[in-house]
């Protein structure tokens, strides 16, 4: 990341705005309306009263996943076959978001595990995506550092689908065109059939890794160019090249393993302290400022994308930042919409304490 200096998207004026979001049998909530300040929102209380559980709403209508790894399902509350999250945005004009979930049935009827619709109308995944952006701060978070490649691909996903549509599109046919490719490699080798039958899902991830993995580097550049203002952080892109050369390579070795051995479905990244890995490396403190300014660059990758600053939440982290950690965030936390949560009011920065908006839970 370039040293010091200010960033070169910090003017960026217009913001995303959410005015208001409706809960219905989701995670903790049986049925809760929530309203927004344009500027900045306190939730405020103990841990398992549902504070995380209402940011992950909001970022599940910016991204159509949530941040936490599991089963989508358990977002339904116990006993419930339907929940809906239902937000109201401006951007500029004023436009309603829903998600509806399922487990699969309902009223003992098939039904679809999730709906997405604007304004009342069904869209698809690919289509709804982009209509709002967030940036989710959180401690688990510290996962990006310290948990494995997957973690981090998921992560680059989130960021990019939010503000790209075509790699949105990409990497869906890619998804699906590598599971195809794979269950052809394990009839290669377990049936004798022909690799001719790899020839087109050979050429559509061929066509669709290079988008993605284009799409993913320049990401990772714009990161590096970013202000570091706490010291030589710079992430290095490893990289899964797929080309008909490294295909041919792997051929033999992709037969026996019955999978793909190479494309953007195994890239990774490492985050470097003065070029020193910080996942196997670095101290608790070092991976937390690490994600910390990842985060940040984050925020203005958005903005610069799509010409509106994402809302950015934050999710109880004041205690997981030191003092200087803390002051930038709050030089930051004015410059778009700002919705966080806290154990602890004394946390914030009096400054900010008269200032939100205080929203209650129950």
């Amino acid at each position: 990341m370039a040293a010091g200096g200010p960033s070169f998207v910090q003017n960026v004026k217009n913001r995303m705005i959410l005015e208001s979001l409706n809960l219905l049998n989701f995670r903790s909530f049986p049925k809760k309306n929530f309203q927004f300040s344009s500027k900045i929102s306190l939730v405020v209380g103990p841990n398992t009263s549902g504070k995380t559980n209402l940011l992950e709403a909001i970022f599940l209508l910016a991204t159509g996943k949530s941040f936490r790894a599991g089963i989508e399902r358990e977002m339904i509350s116990y006993r419930k076959e339907v929940a809906r999250v239902k937000g109201q945005i401006e951007n500029p004009e004023k436009t309603d978001l829903e998600i509806v979930l399922t487990a699969g049935q309902v009223g003992g009827e098939r039904a679809p595990k999730k709906r997405y619709l604007v304004n009342g109308v069904g869209k698809r995944m690919v289509d709804f995506v982009g209509q709002l952006s967030s940036v989710f701060f959180g401690p688990e978070d510290l996962e990006i550092i310290i948990n494995s490649p997957s973690i981090r691909r998921a992560y680059l996903d989130l960021v990019l689908e939010q503000v790209d549509r075509d790699y949105r599109r990409a990497n869906l046919s890619y998804q699906k065109g590598l599971r195809q490719r794979n269950r052809l490699l394990e009839q290669i080798r377990d049936e004798n059939k022909p690799r001719s039958i790899l020839f087109f899902w050979d050429k559509l991830l061929l066509e669709n890794g290079e988008i993605i993995s284009q799409k993913r580097e320049e990401f990772i550049e714009f990161i590096n160019s970013q202000p570091d203002h706490f010291g030589n952080l710079n992430i290095s892109y490893d990289k899964s090249l797929i080309s008909p050369q490294r295909l041919e390579k792997y051929e033999k070795e992709e037969v026996a393993a019955g999978m793909t051995l190479v494309g953007p479905h195994r890239d990774d990244f490492q985050v470097k302290l003065k070029e020193r890995n910080l996942h196997p490396f670095g101290s608790r403190g070092e991976q937390r400022t690490a994600v910390f300014s990842l985060k940040l660059g984050e925020l203005e990758y958005i903005a610069k994308k799509t010409g509106q600053r994402p809302i950015l939440l934050l999710d109880d982290i004041f205690s997981e930042l030191d003092h200087q950690r803390r002051k930038h965030l709050f030089e930051v936390i004015p410059k778009q919409q700002t919705i966080m949560t806290t154990t602890d009011i004394h946390l914030v920065d009096p400054v900010y304490r008269q200032k939100v908006t205080k929203i209650k839970l129950k």
